[in-house]
């Protein structure tokens, strides 16, 4: 039987597009431009002989032939994407690209990464930390970990661990002159500030805690300012002021006493850790292995 199959790249952009909601996230994720993309589904609609958008000056909305069209070709997609894998069957040696945030890396990853390197070594892993999302095919990214709500439209995400966020501090300061009791007791010291904290994150900012506790003594706007997490930590543990923690970046230090939680105080943070990749490459052994090792890896120790 004779195949009768539209133009590929058509089908591709319109299976991006549709999939992501606009012709740009289309063109970000094959590493085209956006008239590439408009320009191949028009011409996929002219093939077809239907319309597959309405083009709105608000956006991009599928009609009903195109929300009956795009379930069977990311399906199809997703089958060549896997019959390729399959070529390799259960393999696991190759590279394996992870993009992952600096402080997550310094303060929770990296300590633990000999584990999987001695669970794993036919995989070979090459690091980028940056504190902006990569781009999965033009930094040519397997896995990427995020910091967020988990809404990560086009890709698959898996929960790697929730946060409590809490304040901390070196235990020489409380040994100190003004040992660190009650909240009031922060008057006396240093405040460790976050100043690139996200709005959605207000309890990484000390306003709300003080708020809470009826505290008006301590000026917020005084103390040291970072806009790298790891450097606040360090900042930390060396004594030199107050800082409010997140689980994956102080945990450890808690539990080996080189920080102390004060006050008997925590908030269940909004952002969580999520490991993504591209729905069409989710299960690549590799890919698979790594993102169970770090679930499991957060459940059994933090």
């Amino acid at each position: 039987m004779v195949r009768r199959l539209p133009p590929l790249n058509a089908l591709r952009a319109f299976e991006a597009a549709a999939r992501l909601g606009s012709f740009t996230a289309a063109a970000d994720e094959l590493n085209v431009t956006p008239a590439a993309i408009s320009h191949q589904v028009k011409s996929l609609e002219e093939y077809l002989n239907v319309e597959l958008f309405v083009r709105l000056p608000r956006g991009l909305y599928l009609t009903d032939d195109g929300k009956a069209y795009l379930p069977d070709l990311t399906a199809g997609f997703d089958s060549l994407a896997h019959a390729t894998d399959s070529l390799h069957g259960s393999r696991l040696d190759g590279l394996l690209a992870i993009s992952v945030p600096p402080s997550f890396a310094q303060c929770w990853l990296m300590s633990r990464l000999p584990d999987f390197c001695k669970r794993y070594p036919q995989i070979d892993l090459r690091l980028e930390s940056n504190a902006e999302n990569s781009h999965f095919i033009k930094d040519q990214i397997d896995v990427g970990i995020r910091h967020g709500l988990g809404r990560y439209p086009g890709l698959r995400s898996r929960l790697i661990m929730t946060e409590e966020i809490y304040p901390v501090a070196s235990p020489a300061l409380l040994a100190g002159a003004h040992p660190l009791r009650t909240w009031n007791d922060l008057r006396y010291h240093t405040l460790l500030h976050d100043y690139v904290a996200n709005d959605r994150e207000r309890w990484l900012t000390w306003e709300p805690w003080l708020d809470l506790n009826g505290i008006h003594t301590v000026d917020v706007s005084r103390g040291l300012q970072f806009n790298n997490s790891a450097m606040m930590v360090d900042a930390a543990l060396a004594g030199m002021g107050v800082m409010l923690g997140r689980t994956a970046l102080v945990g450890q230090h808690v539990r080996d006493g080189r920080l102390v939680a004060l006050f008997d105080s925590r908030r269940t943070a909004d952002f969580s850790y999520y490991a993504v990749c591209p729905e069409a490459t989710a299960d690549k052994p590799r890919i698979r292995v790594f993102v169970d090792w770090l679930v499991q890896t957060a459940q059994s120790n933090g």
